[in-house]
């Protein structure tokens, strides 16, 4: 009987991944990270925040934040959602988490590596939906009268 180590059974596991099947981590994961909330923190935190045509390609470069002005920025969450949705993308290695010993204490947020390459795809996802908005609008507004 041979035994597996600790990398080998992460490498077999990572092959069989398949978010199709009910019971993969990976479908848990994928339910996390299409939030509306996360994907519009990883593209705040990557610097794709400045006001600009929609769908424009225009990023700065990623930068830490402090709590209140990621909250200020994301007109319409909770704190308590905000709350939530930053200590899961830590808890899942997506970005960092700075205490800075002031008065008052100062917490700051930033992409770690893994946050940055799942950025990339949010920023993409985004500005979809900036760019297409006017058309989905019109799609949903012809359906409704189909429907009426």
């Amino acid at each position: 009987m041979t035994t597996m180590k600790a990398a080998q059974k992460r490498a077999q596991a990572k092959v069989e991944y398949n978010a199709f099947l009910a019971a993969c981590p990976s479908r848990r994961l994928l339910d996390r990270i299409s939030d509306k909330w996360v994907v519009l923190i990883l593209c705040a935190l990557g610097g794709d925040n400045s006001p600009g045509q929609p769908g424009a390609a225009h990023a700065d470069a990623p930068k830490a934040m402090r709590y209140s002005e990621i909250f200020r920025l994301l007109a319409g969450v909770s704190q308590k959602m905000l709350t939530q949705t930053l200590r899961s993308l830590e808890r899942d290695g997506l970005l960092t988490r700075t205490v800075t010993p002031t008065v008052p204490v100062t917490v700051s947020y930033e992409l770690t590596d893994l946050g940055l390459s799942l950025h990339h795809m949010t920023r993409g996802l985004r500005n979809w939906a900036q760019t297409h908005m006017a058309e989905v609008l019109a799609n949903r507004e012809n359906s409704d009268a189909r429907t009426s």
